[in-house]
């Protein structure tokens, strides 16, 4: 019986209504809880985010033998220290009380690694079930755990578990509703050694006769975490209590210069080596068996020998990701004509069904050329996410963040960020969203200033409206020109990453790139569909209303104006009816922004500003300036000449109306994600201003050298700017880095030291 089955949906309420028991799920990455998660709760499930940062929240409600239940998936983590967002979040879940029990899940091939976060959650106090996961492969490796003996040592239940076949769900979810109800019980306690434990004991006791933070932690608990340096508790103490923080950071003090001098070592590595002192000690005492000569790991050593060679593995993920954009393409090719077959179809029996005037107008050129114009992307998307959903449950993915950390290290980012800039290829708004996955801000913010410069798929018409206005047809005399682009998207991301680095908002050294590569498996055909679902999802939802209202608004914009002194709806029929729209006064009063970038006209001013919205608007406004229509794609002839035309024929100026509005700030709904993830209006702005300001140099220096080249312009005013640029992105690229806040005392303290 599959995992989904054994459970009925439950959608009543958010689950903290009486009798609704909270179970969460906790694990360390690739520990398969996701799958777990998924085998609960199917696609019911609930996507928010944690208060005041850009973790996701995942909660399901479902029914187990009449109790109603809530589970939620706590951000995957090693440990419970508060270093990470997913670190801190999974802590103030599990301390807040909100949650009754956890099942804890495991890799049962790596039980020592995984059991650092079960001693740390005992220690905390809470009901805990540990979960063996994938003992599939751990049984296919020769693994054998002694379950029951390794629970009596533990005091808790411990099970077997198959997440990917259901094997094992039922009976660890009966299990801790069972324990839920049992409620808290006593917290882990073992030696920290002789230097530790009486301190341990001392400051126990001063927390719990002051009632230090006794209402939310257990002391025991309060006084390990203060040992560690644990700066969120520091800061609960001393907001509920300065006077008796301040004695036991007196007495922490004491003890870490006694351990330093004695042990040559800080207290929280002291404390972490005393943790796995501890799981040894358990394993140890013949927990874990391994047949003779079986080696879990040897197939993925074997694979990984030559996936992530220096030399080999970078081809190979050239290969593997330009064979996934050619089936995205290809494949999504098909269904997406039919979409688009059926807005034409539909548009043309809303025109036929409805008198000629405003409403047809409104409902077939603004809403469904608009909203059709996203949907017939996606078929492409389901394609591509369904292809990197593969590639992430199978563990390549992973091996390609490494292999990308070698490159991006050298520009001052890590592998993670490669993740962010490969969905941007598809689109950037679930692409802007995975740069929450990036611990250190400083990099997870360049990141989101920097990963919509990718071409996405809907700036794919632009490249071909231009591939197409510059070769007319010549596709032998101008075949470099599409990847070109491309390229430009990845230059103009290590040219922005250096000369950002180079500020204090992003200065200091580059976060180390420690990650889990995880064994090679086939992951299962419901995991990647519910990955595929989850994107595609954001996107429609998230594109999709905010180009719905858009599109009525550029509706408006271009079909309302002041003609012969009144204002109102534009008659078509007459000549050039457009000219006397309100887009066009708008692009009349933005021109001169664009002159030096060779597109100084009204026309492809709009256009520009029409991309913002969406940027699958810029062909269709195109086809609606030059009185094409909408219904011209950016393949045919007519309208490369037409807009070939708009901008008087340089070929200098197409260029840079392609770099502008490939590199400037992505559509409305990429932005409203940008928002989301900075969660500051400071920096939102900051990023669409960086993108927007860097396109213009960019698009700048383009028309200016390049029609100076090509002897299309003469030297001028503005070719004398786009040297003063060009100079002064030198110097920001070879100044040295600003020093990060903080670096100047710290290196004084050192030397007085």
């Amino acid at each position: 019986m599959s995992a989904v089955r054994q459970f009925e949906n439950h959608e009543d309420g958010p689950g903290k209504k009486a009798g609704v028991v909270r179970i969460a799920l906790a694990g360390n990455p690739n520990s398969g809880k996701t799958t777990v998660f998924n085998g609960y709760t199917g696609a019911r499930q609930h996507v928010g985010n944690y208060p005041g940062v850009t973790v996701d929240r995942k909660e399901g409600h479902i029914t187990v033998e009449g109790t109603p239940v809530t589970v939620v998936d706590l951000p995957g983590t090693y440990s419970l220290t508060a270093y990470s967002q997913e670190e801190l979040v999974a802590r103030r879940e599990l301390s807040a009380g909100h949650v009754q029990a956890v099942i804890d899940v495991v890799d049962a091939s790596a039980l020592e690694r995984n059991l650092l976060l079960t001693v740390q959650m005992l220690e905390m106090g809470i009901p805990v079930v540990l979960c063996c996961n994938m003992m599939d492969e751990a049984r296919a490796a020769g693994i054998h755990i002694d379950m029951e003996h390794l629970g009596k040592l533990l005091g808790i239940p411990v099970l077997p578990m198959v997440a990917r076949s259901g094997e094992g769900l039922q009976a660890a979810m009966k299990t801790a509703i069972a324990l839920a109800r049992e409620g808290k019980r006593e917290p882990l306690r073992f030696s920290y050694g002789s230097d530790l434990d009486p301190v341990i004991a001392d400051m126990e006791k001063r927390i719990a006769e002051s009632g230090l933070l006794t209402n939310r932690h257990l002391p025991s608990w309060v006084a390990l975490k203060m040992l560690e340096g644990d700066s969120e508790i520091w800061h609960e103490a001393r907001l509920s209590d300065a006077h008796i923080t301040a004695e036991l950071e007196d007495i922490c003090k004491k003890t870490a210069a006694h351990v330093r001098d004695t042990l040559n070592a800080n207290l929280e590595s002291i404390i972490t080596d005393y943790r796995y002192g501890y799981i040894r000690s358990l394993l140890r005492d013949g927990i874990v068996r391994q047949d003779a000569g079986k080696d879990r790991l040897a197939l993925s050593d074997k694979l990984d020998k030559v996936l992530t060679n220096a030399f080999f593995g970078p081809l190979i993920m050239i290969g593997v990701l330009y064979l996934m954009f050619q089936v995205t393409f290809e494949l999504g090719a098909y269904p997406q004509g039919w979409v688009e077959d059926g807005f034409t179809w539909l548009g043309d029996a809303i025109t036929a069904a409805l008198p000629e005037g405003l409403a047809q107008s409104l409902i077939v050129d603004g809403i469904i050329a608009g909203v059709g114009a996203v949907i017939g992307f996606i078929p492409q998307l389901i394609v591509l996410f369904i292809l990197l959903g593969f590639l992430e449950g199978c563990g390549y993915m992973a091996r390609v963040a490494f292999i990308m950390d070698r490159v991006f290290r050298r520009f001052g980012l890590s592998g993670k960020s490669f993740i962010p800039m490969l969905i941007a290829s598809g689109c950037g708004v679930p692409a802007v969203m995975a740069t929450k996955t990036i611990e250190n801000e400083k990099d997870r913010r360049m990141t989101i200033m920097t990963t919509t410069m990718i071409p996405c798929g809907a700036k794919l018409p632009i490249i071909a409206l231009v591939f197409g206005a510059l070769a007319g047809g010549d596709y032998e005399a101008t075949w470099w020109v599409a990847p070109v682009f491309y390229f430009l998207g990845l230059f103009a991301i290590i040219l922005s990453c250096i000369i950002l680095k180079k500020f204090r908002a992003f200065s200091g050294e580059v976060a180390p790139f420690i990650m889990e590569l995880p064994q090679y498996h086939l992951p299962t055909v419901k995991n990647v569909l519910l990955s595929m679902w989850e994107r595609v999802r954001s996107y429609v939802v998230k594109a999709g209303t905010i180009i719905f209202l858009s599109s009525m608004v550029i509706w408006f914009l271009l079909n309302f104006g002041f003609y012969e002194g009144s204002f109102g709806l534009l008659d078509p029929e007459v000549d050039d009816y457009i000219q006397y729209s309100l887009m066009a006064g708008l692009g009349n009063l933005l021109a001169w922004i664009f002159a030096p970038l060779g597109f100084g006209n009204w026309e492809s001013t709009v256009t520009s500003i029409t991309g913002l919205v969406a940027k699958e608007n810029v062909v269709a406004t195109v086809g609606v300036i030059t009185s094409l229509g909408e219904e011209i794609g950016e393949t045919d002839p007519s309208l490369w000449a037409s807009f070939a035309a708009m901008l008087g024929g340089s070929s200098a100026a197409i260029m840079a109306f392609c770099a502008f509005n490939l590199l400037c700030a992505p559509c409305f709904a990429a932005i409203g994600t940008i928002r989301r993830q900075m969660m500051s209006a400071k920096w939102t702005w900051a990023a669409i201003g960086y993108m927007c300001a860097f396109a213009w140099c960019v698009g700048l220096m383009i028309y200016q050298f390049g029609g100076l080249i090509a002897g299309e312009i003469a030297f001028g005013p503005f070719t004398a700017l786009a040297v003063v640029v060009a100079a002064g992105m030198l110097y920001l690229l070879f100044r040295p880095a600003a020093k990060p806040k903080g670096a100047g005392r710290l290196e004084a303290a050192r030397k007085n030291a």
